[in-house]
């Protein structure tokens, strides 16, 4: 009696091959012209320069008294008072003081200011502590920004921050990166929509929904190309679409060893297939492929293994796309809240929760790390790597791990 063995065709690459081949092909996209004041999220395509001096005027730096600083510790007459949104019709003579407010334009003839708690004024008379000398107290212009300063560079990703320095220098329009549109197909005939009843044996499609979800957190815009039953027809005609409609296709399901595994054939067939399994956990069968200088990523079918694939491998790219120049996640070094036990022949990520305890990184996982266990995804913050071996990291040992949310500190302590 014959046994048959069926090997893979493709080798097994390390993680950083696999990571070098998808970021070499994984190019910014075009630019585009955007409004600068809705573009969170966004990636700069270009540097940004100052095209003015914030402040264009000396401005006072707090509420108090504009002065001439070389007529020293003798009391000054009070005439008059400037805010930061009104005109300034005073001309300072010697021997006089205005009152002046935070940001308003320092006056002619006034080369200092004192904040009102070090002075006192009685009958229109300004009585200051301390001499002073010029500039103090005085926002000098382009202090804060200067004509001509690189304020923001290529590859910056626009938040909040961002948003508010374009606003202040009248910034309204910006070139950014093209947002990848990318295709999300699940495959299976035991698939089925979240929507409808589960016969025996099936199971509900949580892997293209969880997907689209990582992909739009990305900053991407995502398509759902639907369900594929295991037919190579249906499934070239949706890859196709896909490729058609997206910039980049995702797949989950159908990438292993099976005879219905049909993905892999089905790239090999349409394009490159650039590898076809990676030496990790979870998510041995991960694949990337490129057509017509597309990539495609064939995800596995275990939740866990698919997700995260998607952030070890996908999300970069996909941060590449976008032009951003740091496209990885953060690496830290952990100490184990608890012991762990490695894989005998993989590295592996392990989920893991993130906290910041008595001035260090402190990683516990979140149970048991089944690649089909969808539930230690939740609450993670955080993929341990643990390399290949045979001996337990007991805790307080030190390991990598990649940050995939934030961290949970201890609270303000100031």
């Amino acid at each position: 009696m014959s046994v048959l063995i069926r090997e893979s065709p493709y080798p097994m690459v390390s993680i950083a091959d696999a990571t070098a081949m998808i970021m070499e092909r994984a190019q910014p996209l075009g630019s585009e012209e955007i409004d600068a004041l809705t573009a969170l999220g966004r990636v700069l395509a270009n540097d940004i320069t100052a095209p003015e001096d914030i402040p264009d005027v000396p401005k006072s730096a707090m509420d108090g008294y504009a002065l001439r600083a070389g007529d020293s510790l003798a009391p000054r007459r009070v005439v008059g008072e400037l805010t930061a949104g009104g005109p300034s019709t005073v001309t300072l003579g010697p021997g006089e003081a205005t009152r002046i407010m935070t940001g308003a334009p320092m006056p002619p003839g006034a080369d200092a200011m004192i904040p009102v708690e070090m002075t006192e004024e009685r009958d229109g008379m300004l009585y200051i502590q301390r001499e002073l000398k010029p500039g103090d107290y005085v926002h000098v212009v382009g202090q804060d920004v200067a004509r001509g300063q690189t304020v923001l560079t290529a590859g910056t990703t626009i938040g909040a921050p961002e948003i508010g320095i374009l606003a202040t220098l009248g910034i309204t329009r910006i070139t950014a990166y093209r947002r990848p549109r990318v295709a999300v197909l699940a495959t299976g005939d035991e698939v089925v929509e979240p929507s409808e009843l589960r016969p025996g044996g099936a199971v509900r499609d949580s892997n293209r929904y969880t997907l689209m979800a990582a992909v739009r957190e990305a900053g991407c815009e995502p398509i759902s190309l639907g369900i594929a039953r295991d037919d190579i027809a249906v499934q070239r005609q949706a890859i196709l679409r896909g490729l058609e409609q997206a910039d980049v296709l995702i797949t989950s399901g159908g990438v292993s060893m099976g005879t219905r595994d049909l993905i892999k054939p089905l790239l090999a067939e349409l394009g490159t297939v650039h590898f076809g399994r990676i030496a990790f956990k979870p998510g041995k069968p991960t694949t990337f492929a490129t057509v017509n200088g597309k990539l495609v990523f064939g995800l596995p079918g275990f939740p866990v293994s698919s997700l995260v694939s998607f952030e070890v491998f996908v999300r970069p790219a996909l941060r590449a796309l976008q032009g951003d120049a740091r496209p990885f996640r953060p690496q830290v070094t952990v100490t184990l809240g608890q012991p762990v036990r490695p894989s005998p022949d993989r590295p592996e990520y392990q989920r893991i929760i993130v906290s910041f305890q008595e001035g260090k990184l402190v990683a516990v996982t979140t149970g048991s790390q089944n690649s089909s266990r969808l539930l230690s995804l939740r609450g993670a913050n955080g993929l341990l790597l643990v390399p290949a071996g045979d001996t337990v990291y007991p805790a307080g040992s030190t390991l990598p791990a990649l940050l995939t949310g934030p961290l949970i500190g201890e609270g303000t302590t100031w």
